[in-house]
C-alpha cells in the first residue's frame, strides 16, 4: 500500500521560508514520478514542481522564478519542497502526489496516489 504523508506546513511571515516534505511508504520514489501540487481558495488545484524518476525537474508557475525548488532524498524516501520569499499567493493546501508512470505530467489526474496536504498560510 502506497502513503504518502506531508508535512513542513504552516504559518508564515512574507519573506520567511518553508520546507515541506512528503515521507513516502510503499513506493520508492526514486521509482516514480512526485509531484507537488498547490490549491489556494477559490481556485484549482496546481502543479508546482515534480521530480521524475530520474531526477529531471519541471518548476511550473511561480517556481520557476527560483523561489521554490523540489529535491529528493533516496536514502529517507522523501521528497522536499523548499519556498523561499514566501509571498501570501502561497498561501493554499500542499498536496504531494506520485505516479509510476515513465511519464512526469503536469496533469493532477495523472498521478495515482496522493498525500492528504499540509496547509501553508502566508501573511
Amino acid at each position: 500500500q502506497v502513503q504518502l504523508v506531508e508535512s513542513g506546513g504552516g504559518s508564515a511571515e512574507v519573506g520567511g521560508s518553508l520546507k515541506l516534505s512528503c515521507a513516502a511508504s510503499g513506493l520508492p520514489v526514486s521509482s516514480a514520478c512526485v509531484g507537488w501540487f498547490r490549491q489556494a481558495p477559490g481556485k484549482e488545484r496546481e502543479a508546482v514542481a515534480r521530480m521524475s524518476r530520474s531526477g529531471g525537474i519541471t518548476l511550473s508557475g511561480d517556481s520557476v522564478n527560483g523561489r521554490l525548488s523540489i529535491s529528493r532524498d533516496n536514502a529517507k524516501n522523501t521528497v522536499y519542497l523548499q519556498m523561499n520569499s514566501l509571498i501570501p499567493e502561497d498561501t493554499g493546501m500542499y498536496y504531494c502526489a506520485a505516479t509510476t508512470g515513465w511519464l512526469c505530467p503536469s496533469s493532477g489526474a495523472a498521478f495515482a496516489y496522493w498525500g492528504q496536504g499540509t496547509q501553508v498560510t502566508v501573511s
